[in-house]
């Protein structure tokens, strides 16, 4: 209020805060409302700068359930390939990864694989049953356990005939899938950890001109809208057009509560083209 904001309900917005925190509401969002003098703009309302925090939330809420749709899928591939090329016991060889990729790498994901295992091995029923009556963890018991970016990172460093057969379901070159899975690790970290979305940007690169070459990519890095495109080659046509619906649902809903500033000038820092 000392700073000039809008805040028509007090009540309302102090139980807002108490629930959701200051920080997590007004210090991540309030630079979208502010001028380059750091400064708010007039008529901003305590509203519209929590209406753009539940838009964020929410966003969050829809990507990650698709990101999980992808997750199960890429597991699954993988799971299949690994076994079918290398069997069911014997596949965490170095010797089977990317004779290309530098052995302190190969090494450091094999580890990290183990390490996962050792944590599971207590806690997932099917780690334990395999460890302890074969001596082993077949893939398709593995890639359940294993993390996002374990997973993804694993995919990377696979052998380009593997990478390329894994990458051949979803029609698409196995360096373009490699990068969706790195942008979307971290889109999915983001999502889970209540950081913000709707401003993603990674500076791992996204080709994305093979998708649309028409784009005009800002700099070197990736932003949401052209992960939000991306996913349409690793979804389902009626799962992406059902995920997009619902963020475009979200996006009119909150442009409707936007008051000081355009929902133009939300969907710009999205990546958005032509706003």
């Amino acid at each position: 209020i000392s700073k000039n904001v809008i805040v028509d309900n007090e009540r309302d917005a102090i139980n807002k805060i108490e629930k959701y925190t200051y920080y997590s509401v007004i210090n991540s969002y309030k630079n979208n409302f502010k001028d380059s003098n750091n400064n708010y703009l007039p008529n901003v309302t305590f509203d519209e700068i929590f209406a753009l925090y539940e838009f964020d939330k929410n966003l969050k809420y829809i990507i990650l359930k698709y990101a999980l749709e992808i997750e199960t899928v890429i597991k699954s591939l993988m799971a299949n390939q690994i076994s079918k090329v290398y069997g069911l016991k014997d596949y965490l060889n170095i010797n089977n990864l990317d004779d290309k990729v530098p052995l302190q790498i190969k090494e450091n994901i094999v580890n990290r694989i183990n390490d996962e295992i050792d944590h599971n091995y207590n806690v997932h029923s099917a780690v334990t049953h395999y460890k302890d009556t074969y001596g082993y963890i077949p893939p398709f018991v593995l890639t359940k356990i294993l993390t996002f970016g374990v997973a993804s990172s694993y995919y990377g460093l696979l052998k380009q005939t593997d990478r390329q057969a894994i990458a051949k379901y979803f029609k698409i070159s196995d360096k373009l899938l490699k990068q969706i899975l790195k942008n979307l690790t971290s889109i999915r970290n983001i999502a889970a950890h209540s950081d913000r979305l709707f401003c993603f940007r990674d500076k791992y690169t996204l080709s994305f001109k093979t998708i649309d070459k028409n784009y005009i990519v800002n700099g070197n890095s990736t932003n949401l809208y052209m992960m939000l495109m991306a996913l349409k080659l690793v979804l389902t046509s009626k799962l992406y057009t059902e995920m997009i619906n619902r963020i475009n649902k979200e996006i009119n809903k909150l442009e409707k509560q936007l008051k000081s500033i355009n929902i133009n000038d939300i969907l710009r820092i999205m990546g958005y083209p032509n706003v």
